[in-house]
């Protein structure tokens, strides 16, 4: 027997906390007031910014995070009316936040905090309280230039984590992670129809044809399909996909779930980043994977760009590729050795660089062919041109030839009548 599950999108989970923080007494009516004005400002924007009649999981995903440092930055100034905050308020909650006296509920320093500066101080949401010229002031040494830090799982601390993982569903998140590269939440939300078994042309071996809809992406990065690498990733996606309908989400587990048992995961295994050696998040195996495929693949970067939905010409990746570079990951070393394992692993390297190969290949040809689409509408508008000139050349003629014609009988006429005039 099967049960339905009812899933919580971001539409419900926005809708309840905002309903709950309207409705929060414990908050001064004041800052429930322009809360109420700012997110009536935001949902307006988001709609007409992203071209949309209404509004998209994403946009309710953005405006669930406001709903959250608003209540955080609110606790800050000890629900103190905004309009009534001084300079010395804005100016000593900055310092805490900076100095790290004020923590998360990890009771930990905050590492998100210049969000909270660009997208609560220095945003809507104190220009409504009236206080843009205090936050100027308090936040002088703010900028929103990011120091990117590179700091990513290898391949060695990926096979770590997964080998204490037990669970087929949990594995075939890890995998995807590592496989793939996008974000859990991503993963969370596709069913099953968002996955297409195939043989592979070249390697006659199963694959999976991964479809990435805009709906389930972030904003920035490009919908598309991607084939996975791995034979793991199609292992366990054969196990989870058993049985399930179209329309049936992949996994039966939410955001949470997922962060505690990958938390676990980790601690068990007792992996690190490189080179930080700080605790692995699931974002760093979207940076791992991205690293794996550079360095032990020989992946060029513009491939690896276009499978983690960016743009060929991002520069998101470049710290990674320099500091692999610089760490001489990229020299292959290949050696004569009897084991059946490693030739197994060199095998299985040498069809995961023919895929690199291939999709690049694939992505070239598709650049030819937009380059002769370009090419064939350019030769097309000239031929249209070249006519339309001919046409206007050939009706200047025309009216030259008239207007000729008629200073000519102009002329005979005037030479007529002097004559005429002469003779009377």
């Amino acid at each position: 027997m099967r049960f339905s599950i009812n899933y919580m999108t971001f539409k419900d989970d926005y809708e309840r906390k905002k309903f709950l923080l309207f409705k929060d007494k414990k908050i001064c009516k004041s800052n429930r007031d322009i809360f109420k004005e700012f997110f009536e400002f935001q949902e307006e924007k988001l709609k007409r910014i992203n071209d949309n009649a209404k509004l998209d999981e994403p946009s309710y995903k953005t405006l669930c995070g406001y709903i959250n440092r608003l209540k955080n930055v609110n606790k800050w100034f000890e629900n103190k009316d905004w309009k009534k905050l001084t300079l010395e308020d804005i100016k000593k909650v900055y310092k805490n936040l900076e100095e790290g006296s004020i923590f998360n509920r990890f009771g930990k320093r905050f590492a998100d905090r210049k969000s909270y500066y660009s997208k609560i101080f220095k945003y809507k949401p104190f220009d409504l309280a009236g206080q843009k010229a205090n936050v100027e002031k308090a936040l002088v040494f703010f900028t929103d230039r990011r120091k990117k830090e590179v700091n990513f799982v290898n391949r060695e601390n990926f096979k770590k984590i997964v080998s204490v993982v037990k669970n087929p569903h949990h594995l075939a998140l890890l995998w995807l992670a590592w496989d793939i590269g996008e974000n859990i939440n991503t993963f969370l939300g596709l069913t099953s129809s968002n996955f297409k078994r195939k043989i592979n042309s070249s390697t006659k071996e199963p694959e999976y044809i991964v479809w990435l809809p805009q709906g389930q992406l972030k904003r920035s990065r490009t919908q598309r399909s991607e084939p996975t690498l791995f034979p793991e990733t199609v292992r366990y996606l054969d196990i989870v996909l058993n049985g399930l309908k179209p329309e049936d989400k992949l996994f039966k587990f939410e955001y949470r779930q997922s962060l505690k048992f990958f938390d676990s995961a980790v601690t068990r295994s007792k992996t690190t980043c490189e080179p930080t050696g700080k605790k692995p998040s699931w974002k760093d195996l979207r940076s791992g994977m991205a690293c794996n495929l550079f360095s032990n693949y020989g992946w060029h970067s513009d491939d690896i760009n276009l499978r983690l939905g960016h743009s060929i010409m991002s520069r998101e990746l470049e710290v990674y590729f320099s500091y692999l570079a610089g760490q001489g990951k990229r020299v292959k070393k290949l050696h004569y050795n009897n084991s059946l394992e490693k030739v197994r692993e060199e095998f299985e390297e040498l069809k995961l660089i023919e895929k690199g190969q291939r999709q690049r290949l694939e992505n070239q040809e598709r650049e030819i062919d937009l380059i002769n689409k370009n090419y064939q509408k350019i030769a097309k508008d000239m031929s249209i041109l070249r006519v339309a000139l001919q046409d206007n050349r050939e009706e200047a003629k025309s009216i030259e030839k008239k207007d000729w014609e008629k200073r000519k009988e102009l002329s005979t006429f005037n030479l007529l009548n002097t004559d005429t005039q002469s003779a009377s």
